[in-house]
């Protein structure tokens, strides 16, 4: 049976300090029947009160803005549950993704991405998938490894010992940054399988979403960062 939630529109709220790329992303999201922009702002602030007053599915956030830049904006956003945030920045740098993915976005797209990979990073984020490709996790996890002792010598979590022994593999995958297809061809299991399972992780483990598992994974020392 078909989820009523994803024959909706998801409602997207723009975010940019330029007006010129808000009209740019604009004409690529409007004429999906699929994606409904509902608003725009120019900064953090404008973000947060057009995000209350709109309550999108999904807000393309800027990371450089006047007044309140889009990490701090994204932390009032994730706080509040006022949609699920994908930065978007022409800058590809490891500060902003491990500030970013810290204060809770669910993806994280350069500028140049093409119009193929915006609608992808829209429809994932609005259907509560994470936008981190294998090789950004493994820059995650370099960076929170960065100045910090091993966490192989740390106790496990507790919240460990409510996994199967199944949904403990998955987990570990999800932290290396595979997709559900590659989890499935990883553990010879259907597609549908594994996708209870990851509800099952996220649920279990209190986390929102794969982005929240990755640095769970890591933090518990079930992937270290020298590992592939």
């Amino acid at each position: 049976m078909t989820d009523p939630s994803e024959l909706k529109p998801l409602r997207v709220l723009l975010v940019d300090d330029h007006a010129m790329v808000r009209s740019g992303f604009a004409m690529v999201l409007s004429v999906e029947d699929d994606i409904e922009v509902v608003g725009e702002a120019a900064d953090g602030l404008q973000a947060i009160e057009q995000a209350r007053a709109t309550r999108p599915d999904v807000v393309l956030m800027d990371v450089q803005m006047p007044r309140m830049d889009g990490i701090e904006a994204t932390r009032h956003l994730v706080a509040d549950d006022l949609g699920r945030v994908v930065i978007v920045t022409t800058f590809d740098r490891d500060d902003y993704l491990f500030d970013a993915l810290q204060a809770g976005a669910s993806g994280f797209l350069l500028k140049n991405a093409g119009p193929e990979q915006l609608l992808d990073a829209v429809r994932a984020a609005g259907r509560g998938h994470a936008l981190l490709a294998p090789e950004v996790t493994r820059r995650v996890i370099g960076r929170m490894s960065a100045g910090s002792e091993a966490r192989a010598d740390r106790p496990e979590p507790a919240a460990l010992a409510h996994l199967t022994a199944r949904e403990r593999e998955v987990l570990v995958l999800l932290g290396r940054g595979l997709s559900n297809a590659e989890v499935a061809a990883e553990l010879v299991l259907g597609e549908a399988t594994v996708k209870t399972h990851v509800s099952n992780v996220l649920a279990k483990l209190h986390l929102r979403d794969r982005v929240q598992a990755v640095i769970f994974a890591y933090e518990a020392g079930l992937i270290l960062p020298t590992e592939e």
